[in-house]
């Protein structure tokens, strides 16, 4: 059977109720810690006010996720100095199986798994990046220079070589991926090829009342997404833009944290506490 996709949505306007750009790239570290910390193998950003060019915020969201998943050794060859990485250094580090600390050849193995990014073609193939000491060589070609891969070590000593896998291989969480999606929650909700959609929400179930039907269906779906709403909106608000119910395009709409202390829970206090749950609950 094939590994469970856990997905979740946030909305673009997570970050606008940050005003200053380093605490809006705190708040980012913050998703991707926890998408992190809790095995997301996919965070979707996605247009939650349509009355908003929210360009600027979904492009802003996903490049600093891509550049927190992205393990150190490979930032500067594959992101540029711009404005918007201005202050990427505050980014707390994943500490992902695929971030490795040690950058020396010595400590490589074989059959172990490395990011690489490829830096020139050879006579024998491809030479890539793997963060230690000393290129590889990937004796294969049909990738582009720059491209960034998911390799497998399969000789060390004087030389190193590498081959190339796919991250759905590897036994160990292996990074979120990141996807900005143009199209509204309801069709992404509708058309994103889901066979179970839970929406966070306030206004919804307590989850203690539903978990066994949510766990039901949880044993049985390959392709799980979880949504959240907004600060200033939720799920049931930014639906109805479309003329839709939430109970129409999702199975559950569950309030993870109830009798909450707070007027609002933010999303990335939403998505700590509902993955933390799921996580134990249904232990996927």
């Amino acid at each position: 059977m094939d590994k469970k996709k856990l997905s979740i949505a946030i909305p673009a306007s997570t970050i606008s109720d940050t005003p200053h750009m380093r605490e809006k790239t705190a708040k980012i570290g913050l998703i991707g810690r926890a998408a992190a910390i809790f095995r997301v193998d996919e965070i979707i950003v996605y247009p939650d006010s349509p009355k908003v060019d929210q360009r600027r915020d979904l492009d802003f969201i996903a490049l600093l996720l891509n550049y927190l998943e992205t393990p150190q050794y490979l930032r500067k060859r594959l992101f540029k100095l711009e404005p918007d990485l201005e202050f990427a250094g505050i980014l707390p580090p994943l500490r992902t199986p695929h971030h490795p600390l040690s950058g020396k050849t010595k400590h490589l193995t074989v059959g172990e798994y490395r990011e690489g990014v490829v830096l020139s073609e050879a006579k024998e193939g491809l030479i890539v990046d793997i963060g230690v000491q000393q290129p590889a060589l990937l004796r294969q070609k049909g990738f582009a220079v720059g491209n960034r891969l998911t390799l497998q070590i399969v000789k060390v000593g004087a030389h190193i070589e590498v081959q190339a896998a796919s991250r759905d291989d590897v036994p160990l969480y292996w990074g979120y991926r990141v996807r900005v999606e143009k199209r509204s929650f309801g069709q992404l909700a509708t058309d994103g090829g889901f066979d179970l959609r839970i929406a966070t929400a306030r206004i919804g179930d307590n989850f203690m009342d539903i978990a066994g039907k949510i766990g039901e269906k949880w044993g049985g779906s390959q392709r799980v997404l979880v949504a959240f709403g907004a600060p200033s909106r939720g799920l049931h608000e930014i639906v109805a833009d479309e003329g839709l119910k939430l109970g129409e395009i999702t199975e559950f709409a569950v309030n993870m944290v109830p009798g909450q202390g707070t007027v609002t829970v933010r999303t990335e206090e939403a998505l700590l506490a509902t993955l933390a749950i799921l996580n134990v609950q249904f232990s996927y």
